[in-house]
């Protein structure tokens, strides 16, 4: 319901930006830019379900080894204390839980096409246990506020980026994006945790968040002593061995269990195919929408308006320049990635804006996106409370991207 309120919002909200622009203006180019995007955004919709067509089969077709093969039964049994407390309402032990655990590492390590997939199995697995077929489920919205929240411990991409503009030192970004990704999910679990209910101060719950912190402690240490040509070999190292030792384990595991190792990952695959498939309209759907809205200028107005009123307010408006990085990012990841490199081109790789874009793109994750996708993947209409709370983590991760760039680079 959120979602189609919010999609009816876009639309209007350009229509009448445009109108404005055309009537009182005489911008004739604006309606043409608005009808062009709707076709290019419908085109980039279909190209990125294309595109994970492949990549969907292969890893729902690994799944299905690992789960056969009882890897997954594995992590669901070593992570069933803490998501016992976490997923409440998913039953001890349940194999859905190693699926959720799988899709989260590869989101810390930065395998975005992994994570995709595993993300999609893991919804599938969720649904299953979903009494309200048309309605997100306690456990889903946890889920997915995990993933918007957009925990990353290796975000090798934007280093990458940032070494092709011409930064000096690309890895300078690596523990400010580190620190504001983990206040990020921090404040999406509090919140989902509100909202359902759920008791945050109860031993397992405390040891974990604990733990994390003395993990990102020990890795911002670590990554703080090496040199720029060690982190990024070290970093694109470790994902890439990671992503494979997933892949060799779980065949392993399948012979192990003298199971077909090859017709269960055929099985598997088939059902990514149809995945991919069936996420094509709310793609399409949710693209044309932000597509519009930028192409009408709302966008541009908003960060105007935003500059003022900061001024307004007396405060540095030095980091509004990133804004548009940090707004898009829940919208779209594709179009934050321009604006990320559209930052580092104007003001340049190293100044104040341009590593503040890149905090923004590495401290959450395409909200709307992934609500667009994993619940379009198993026809869940009604969301609930999930939109609220990936944006309060998305808010979280924005002002704590500001705070620890003034506190890094300011």
């Amino acid at each position: 319901m959120v979602l189609n309120y919010i999609w009816i919002a876009f639309f209007l909200t350009a229509f009448v930006v445009a109108a404005i622009r055309l009537l009182f203006y005489g911008d004739t180019e604006v309606f043409p830019a608005i009808i062009n995007s709707t076709f290019s955004s419908s085109k980039t919709a279909f190209e990125i379900s294309l595109g994970l067509t492949g990549v969907l089969s292969l890893w729902m077709g690994i799944m299905r080894i690992g789960e056969q093969g009882g890897v997954i039964n594995l992590f669901s049994k070593v992570l069933s204390p803490l998501f016992c407390k976490l997923f409440p309402e998913i039953p001890k032990g349940h194999p859905v839980t190693g699926s959720i655990f799988m899709n989260l590492a590869a989101n810390m390590l930065g395998l975005d096409n992994a994570a995709t997939p595993l993300g999609l199995k893991a919804m599938e697995g969720l649904q299953e246990l979903n009494p309200q077929k048309d309605t997100a489920s306690n456990p889903m919205i946890m889920f997915l506020v995990l993933n918007t929240s957009g925990l990353t411990i290796i975000p090798i991409s934007i280093m990458v980026y940032r070494a092709q503009m011409g930064a000096a030192q690309p890895t300078d970004v690596f523990v400010p994006i580190l620190l504001a990704t983990f206040f990020s999910t921090l404040a999406g679990i509090i919140a989902v945790s509100l909202y359902q209910r759920i008791n945050l101060l109860n031993r397992t719950i405390l040891l974990f968040l604990g733990g994390v912190s003395i993990l990102i402690g020990s890795i911002i240490y670590l990554f703080s002593i090496m040199g720029r040509e060690e982190i990024n070999v070290y970093s694109t190292t470790t994902a890439n061995v990671f992503l494979f030792l997933v892949i060799v384990s779980f065949i392993l595991a399948g012979i192990r269990k003298k199971i077909n190792v090859y017709d269960s990952f055929v099985e598997g695959a088939k059902e990514g195919f149809t995945t991919a498939v069936r996420i094509i309209p709310y793609l399409v759907a949710i693209l044309v929408a932000i597509g519009v809205f930028r192409a009408s200028g709302c966008m541009d107005y908003l960060i105007q308006g935003i500059s003022q009123c900061v001024e307004w307010c007396g405060a540095d408006t030095d980091f509004v320049g990133a804004l548009p990085t940090a707004l898009m990012k829940p919208l779209s990841g594709s179009g934050a990635r321009g604006l990320m490199v559209d930052a580092m081109n104007t003001y340049g790789a190293d100044s104040f804006v341009g590593r503040l874009a890149c905090i923004f793109q590495g401290s959450t994750d395409t909200t709307f996106y992934i609500l667009a996708v994993y619940f379009g993947s198993v026809g869940v209409v009604k969301t609930r409370h999930a939109v609220p709370c990936g944006l309060l983590a998305d808010l979280a991760g924005i002002i704590a991207a500001i705070l620890i760039c003034y506190l890094f680079f300011n």
